[in-house]
């Protein structure tokens, strides 16, 4: 973490405004990523969607809840880590003190208190900090089992994983409980995997779409460059996560 901070303190200078996004979608690897995205949906169909619906059927919702709140705080050293290398320094001394409470009085996240006491979370991750240091978003990818990001994002991975507190609990503890969160996060997601279902014509063009509308207004702060007329602008993304 120091060496993290040290790091943030040495860049923070070079950092300036993200570029606006190219209208048009650089996908050279679509016939590839198309590939891996039925790959994905048959895993989905298979695997991850029964699981999410047994998960939920025998789940309180308050349980969930609490299970959320675990991997989100469990996941929050990522975000101070980020706010920090983009020199957010109000949000890093924030997010701090968030962790400590949550994971304390919250008892290990499974409460949210800190947010009761006006520490918002954030929302950080390494693929904006590159976007904030002049990293385009490069090409489109579809991931295996993990689904859409492009050549900027993908480095989120194992920088999210470096800065989770699950990562360090063992792999015996660690396994399983990624496992649960994939099923969580999959029963979270469930509302906007049926209304994609419903809504595209081509569930890879829309998939497409939509995350790079989400990953635009995430690294613009909710405020984006005007973009060109595209049939998926009505879209509320704010209520969605991918």
């Amino acid at each position: 973490m120091g060496v993290l901070l040290l790091l943030a303190c040495l860049v923070a200078g070079c950092a300036s405004a993200p570029p606006a996004p190219d209208p048009e979608t650089y996908d050279p690897l679509e016939q590839t990523n198309r590939r891996i995205y039925v790959f994905n949906e048959t895993l989905d169909t298979y695997v991850a969607r029964p699981a999410a619906d047994a998960y939920v059927a025998v789940t309180p919702r308050f349980v969930r809840t609490g299970v959320t709140n675990f991997f989100s705080n469990a996941s929050y050293p990522g975000v101070v880590v980020n706010s920090a290398l983009q020199g957010r320094w109000d949000e890093t001394v924030e997010g701090t003190v968030r962790f400590f409470v949550n994971s304390t009085v919250g008892l290990l996240g499974l409460f949210d208190v800190a947010t009761r006491m006006g520490l918002e979370p954030r929302n950080r991750d390494f693929g904006q900090t590159l976007a904030g240091w002049g990293s385009p978003e490069g090409a489109y990818l579809v991931l295996p089992g993990l689904g859409p990001s492009n050549t900027r994002d993908v480095n989120n991975i194992p920088v999210a994983m470096a800065t989770n507190v699950v990562t360090y609990v063992g792999w015996t503890v660690a396994a399983p409980l990624y496992a649960l969160d994939l099923v969580n996060t999959r029963a979270n997601l469930d509302q906007a995997a049926r209304f994609r279902s419903e809504a595209a014509l081509d569930e890879y063009v829309f998939t497409r779409s939509a995350y790079r509308q989400f990953r635009t207004s995430h690294v613009f702060d909710g405020d984006p460059p005007e973009p060109d007329d595209d049939p998926f602008d009505d879209l509320d993304w704010d209520d969605m996560d991918f």
